[in-house]
């Protein structure tokens, strides 16, 4: 799935990348092969951010990599410092949703992007996705609809705003550029 959103993503020689929710580092290490730039990873868990140095450790020798503890509900970042965003199966646990993403349109240089990822969306023909339909407000996870991404790019400010499923497995992607 990681695979499939980000070969929708244009990465520029130098691009300055965070990937938000940097889970274990597998998107940092994508992303770090894709550019001559620098990508940082964020993490409000500890052993996720221990996990994504270990997995990038070569990357953060080479000054190509850095990994930080942090919440997406209050970067650590400058405005306007990065080129590109991405979010891998993260978005839908973010404290608050909405609020997070205006958090992450600070952080996108103007004429930026970001790319989200998920596994599933509301209204997708899947068992699991079903499953989420139901039982999604019990666990505290946003299960958001096609329309409900793109309204939530559009609400934090971002324009051109795409948003791809492949829907025989449940699959969402967004994209939005900051003006």
């Amino acid at each position: 799935m990681t695979d499939w959103g980000l070969s929708h993503v244009s990465v520029g020689k130098y691009d300055t990348i965070l990937d938000v929710g940097c889970g274990g580092g597998r998107t940092v290490s994508k992303l770090a092969a894709a550019t001559e730039g620098k990508v940082y990873g964020i993490d409000y868990s500890e052993e996720s951010v221990a996990a994504s140095k270990k997995t990038n450790a070569r990357w953060i020798e080479k000054g190509r990599a850095e990994i930080r503890h942090g919440s997406v509900s209050e970067l650590p970042f400058p405005d306007g410092m990065f080129d590109l965003v991405t979010a891998v199966e993260t978005h839908i646990w973010w404290p608050n949703l909405a609020a997070d993403m205006r958090e992450v349109f600070r952080v996108v240089k103007p004429g930026g992007k970001l790319a989200i990822v998920g596994e599933l969306y509301r209204g997708a023909n899947t068992r699991v996705a079903r499953l989420a339909d139901k039982y999604a407000a019990q666990a505290g996870m946003a299960h958001l609809s096609v329309e409900e991404h793109r309204e939530l790019f559009v609400q934090a400010g971002f324009r051109d705003v795409e948003v791809m499923t492949e829907p025989d497995k449940a699959w969402i992607c967004g994209f939005g550029r900051r003006p």
